[in-house]
């Protein structure tokens, strides 16, 4: 399949997603507000979500897809689907008995991660019963993990990419649900993320049926290709441990500055998470297993092809948003948040923290297109230790840059750390040989660049020129804010025409006839 054409599907999906999401934190803000329920169920939907990230979707795709992939090239399908039925039978024996514990020993869990909510035994008591029903959400969607390897593995995106969007309904229906009844206590939106990740199970259990990739379930063994896989997946969970650690201490570096800091971060990076989830997340996935497969075969030339190719469409579509997000943060923030509690000065604050984000967008997913050449020769220690390296330089960075721009300073630290991350697995690809710029890289990535910086420039006069509409009606700054979004599109798209980067009919062209 065409990298473009996979970059699409799983993009698409990805942003449908998101747009799904953004209407449920409306909704859940706007029936739970920020009193105790909504805390307790955020501490209980923590949980399944953070071993999700560490053992289910990072480490297991990262280990799993490349050995999936690599085998079905190398020995075929039934072999391939072997090692898979052997990996489903310990991941499922394994997280059966982790789930069980984790539901006897919840308390205890609840005390270490919320030691606050212990002053007050009912909020206690109800975060706990709350995360006794999320808690298997973790079993379902590590099956899913796998599942959508499985699928991703022979260039199917479209279902794993379509299923985080089952969660999303399932919360809105339950909020709806809650105000038309009454309900407060959270217990509906606690059955609704674990009814969901049955029905994200159920979804790819059918899309793998459909595809050839039914799966049975035999006795649990060790055999060598589930050993390889647990070994190459213990630095990639240490990894997303970092990852989640670094977030941990930005937040609370964070609380140790003037009042609504915290808050300020958190909607610049809701904000700036848009394109680097929709962009790396389908950058990322799309990439890895023809990358496995073509590193597996020995087919070198077509490997760096791949990765330039990632790299190209990565910084083609990050480049012009990082640069619209930093000129309009202002304008975009105003528009989606400022109403009610949530004021100009607020606006203000959380514009600067999107802005330095912004810096960092490149990188962030740039980091997702280079990862997969590590990945798919098995190696996912080395990415674990250039996001330590990246971890403490960040954790540095904070402590020197917030005493001087207070909150700016967390952000703009966090985009130096993604720059510092991802130019350091770049020079690390090209000394071992895994990657160079082809000519074709060479040619397009400044002439990106430039049209980048181009489409900045014009939009700051345009941005100047419709200041009065952006503080007008709620109609009007809308419509303003519209036009500003078209006019840097058409304005980007009119330099990559004239500097030759988009002779788009021979793009998709070339892209279609990608090597697999």
């Amino acid at each position: 399949m065409a990298l473009l054409r996979s970059v699409a599907t799983v993009g698409s999906y990805t942003l449908l997603s998101r747009v799904f999401g953004f209407l449920r934190d409306v909704l859940t803000a706007a029936i739970l507000g920020a009193g105790p329920v909504a805390d307790a169920f955020f501490v209980a939907q923590r949980l399944p979500n953070l071993f999700r990230t560490l053992f289910a979707e990072g480490a297991f795709s990262a280990a799993f897809v490349p050995l999936f992939a690599g085998t079905m090239a190398e020995q075929g399908r039934e072999a391939a689907l072997i090692f898979a039925e052997d990996a489903l039978a310990v991941l499922l024996a394994a997280l059966l008995g982790f789930v069980l514990l984790g539901e006897i020993f919840m308390p205890a869990v609840m005390t270490v991660i919320a030691p606050g909510f212990g002053g007050d035994p009912a909020k206690f008591d109800l975060a706990v019963d709350l995360a006794r029903i999320t808690f298997p959400y973790l079993l379902f969607i590590a099956l899913v993990a796998l599942q959508g390897g499985l699928l991703n593995s022979v260039d199917r995106f479209a279902a794993a990419a379509a299923a985080p969007i089952l969660l999303n309904l399932f919360l809105i229906a339950a909020l709806l649900l809650m105000h038309r009844v009454g309900w407060r206590d959270g217990r509906a939106l606690a059955w609704a993320v674990t009814a969901a990740g049955f029905a994200q199970f159920l979804w790819l259990l059918f899309a793998c049926a459909r595809a050839g990739l039914a799966l049975r379930l035999p006795v649990p063994r060790l055999t060598p290709g589930v050993r390889r896989t647990l070994a190459v997946m213990a630095p990639g969970t240490v990894g997303a441990g970092v990852t989640q650690l670094n977030l941990l201490i930005s937040t609370a570096l964070a609380s140790l500055l003037p009042v609504g800091s915290v808050s300020y971060l958190y909607y610049a990076d809701r904000l700036n998470q848009l394109p680097l989830g929709v962009v790396g997340i389908a950058v990322g996935t799309a990439i890895l297993p023809p990358l496995s497969r073509q590193v597996r075969l020995g087919h070198k030339a077509d490997a760096v092809t791949t990765q330039n190719r990632g790299v190209e469409l990565a910084l083609l579509l990050t480049l012009p948003a990082a640069l619209a997000l930093a000129v309009l943060a202002a304008p975009i923030l105003a528009v989606l948040f400022q109403r009610g509690a949530f004021d100009a000065a607020d606006t203000a604050a959380t514009a600067a923290a999107l802005a330095a984000y912004a810096g960092g967008l490149p990188a962030f997913v740039l980091v997702k297109v280079l990862a997969p050449g590590f990945f798919a020769r098995h190696d996912t220690a080395t990415p674990v230790k250039v996001a330590v390296a990246a971890m403490a330089a960040n954790l540095g960075l904070t402590l020197i840059l917030m005493r001087f721009l207070a909150h700016v300073g967390i952000a703009l630290a966090t985009s130096v750390a993604g720059w510092i991350n991802a130019l350091t697995l770049l020079v690390l690809l090209m000394r071992r040989g895994y990657f160079r710029f082809d000519g074709r890289a060479r040619r397009n990535l400044p002439r990106i660049g430039i049209a980048a910086l181009g489409m900045g420039v014009v939009l700051i006069p345009l941005r100047i020129a419709l200041a009065p509409a952006l503080v007008g009606l709620p109609l009007i700054r809308i419509g303003a804010l519209a036009a500003l979004v078209c006019a840097g599109l058409a304005t980007f798209a009119a330099f990559a025409l004239a500097f030759g980067i988009a002779d788009w009919r021979s793009l998709l062209g070339r892209l279609r006839r990608q090597p697999a």
